[in-house]
C-alpha cells in the first residue's frame, strides 16, 4: 500500500490543490489535523465548508482519512470540552474521521480527535483499548499531536508532545502513528520528521511555506518510509533501528519521484 501523509495545511488552498492533483497515485491519503486556520479572515464556518468539498473530491481519487486538530475544534460537548463537528460530518462521505476504526486491505487504522479534556481522552484510551484487541497484519494510528519526549514534537526548547499518547504508544505498540501538530520539528537541531519508541515508528512530516506541503509517503510492501520537503528528503527502513542522522532519500521506487512532477503548478 502506497500511503501520502501530511499535517498542518492551515487552509491553504494551494496545498490542498497539490493534494488533489497526487491523489490518485497513492492508495491512501491521511490528512493528519489542522485543516482549518484560526488566524485566517475567513470565519472557520465558511472554512470547513470549502474543506470539506476538498476531502469529497480527494476521496474520489483515493481513500481518505481524516482526523481534527486544534484548529478545527468548532463545538462543545456535553461535558464542555472541545470537539470538532464539521470534521466528524465527513464520515455522511465515506470518510473515516475522529473514533473511527476502519481496516482498509490488511491494515487497521485508529483515527483519533483532538481531545480537549479528560472525558475525551477517555474516549480515546477506550477507543485504543477495544483496537488492540482487534486482529490485523499493521496497526496504524492517525493523531493530530505526536508523543512527548520525541524528536517529532521538539520545538527547539521544549516539546509540545502528547504525554499520555506516550503513554499509549508504549502499552500498545502500533505499528505507525502518523502526526502534525509541531511545524517546525524536521527542521531544527535535536528535531526529526521519524522517530521510534519500541517498535512503534512516529511521524510528523512538519510545516513548510509555499504550494507543496511537506509530507511523508509511506510503502507498507517495501517497509520503508520517506521524507520530502523543500529543505531535503529523507529516507527510513522500517524494519531497521533508527539511527540519527537519517539517511538521504537515496534510492526509492518510481512512484515516489513520479509525484514531484506537481511539485510546480500546472501549466495553464
Amino acid at each position: 500500500m502506497k500511503i501520502l501523509h501530511v499535517a498542518d495545511l492551515h487552509y491553504d488552498l494551494k496545498k490542498f490543490d497539490w493534494v488533489v492533483d497526487v491523489a490518485a497515485d497513492v492508495d491512501l491519503i491521511v490528512l493528519a489535523g489542522d485543516h482549518l486556520e484560526i488566524a485566517n479572515q475567513i470565519q472557520r464556518p465558511a472554512q470547513a465548508v470549502v474543506i470539506r468539498k476538498y476531502f469529497q473530491r480527494i476521496n474520489k481519487l483515493s481513500k481518505l482519512v481524516v482526523c481534527s486538530g486544534n484548529h478545527d475544534l468548532d463545538k462543545k460537548d456535553e461535558f464542555g470540552e472541545l470537539t470538532s463537528n464539521w470534521i466528524s460530518n465527513a464520515r455522511l462521505f465515506g470518510i473515516p474521521t475522529d473514533g473511527d476504526t476502519v481496516e482498509i486491505n490488511d491494515t487497521l487504522f485508529s483515527v483519533c480527535p483532538w481531545w480537549d479534556g479528560v472525558n475525551g481522552q477517555y474516549d480515546v484510551n477506550e477507543q485504543l483499548e477495544r483496537d488492540a484487541k482487534r486482529e490485523a497484519k499493521r496497526w496504524v494510528w492517525v493523531h493530530h499531536a505526536p508523543p512527548e519526549e520525541s524528536p517529532t514534537s521538539w520545538g527547539g526548547k521544549v516539546c509540545y508532545g502528547d504525554e499520555e499518547l506516550r503513554r499509549w504508544i508504549i502499552r500498545y505498540q502500533p505499528d505507525l502513528v502518523l502526526s502534525g501538530h509541531v511545524h517546525q520539528s524536521p527542521y531544527i537541531k535535536d528535531g526529526s520528521w521519524a522517530d521510534r519508541i519500541g517498535k512503534t515508528w512516529v511521524f510528523n512530516g512538519g510545516h513548510q511555506p509555499g504550494r507543496v506541503p511537506s509530507h511523508v509517503l509511506i510503502d507498507t510492501e517495501l517497509k520503508k518510509a520517506f521524507w520530502k520537503s523543500a529543505y531535503g528528503a529523507q529516507s527510513v527502513s522500517l524494519e531497521d533501528e533508527i539511527e540519527y542522522p537519517l539517511q538521504p532519500l537515496g534510492d526509492a521506487p518510481d512512484w515516489v519521484y513520479t509525484m514531484d512532477r506537481w511539485v510546480n503548478p500546472r501549466p495553464a
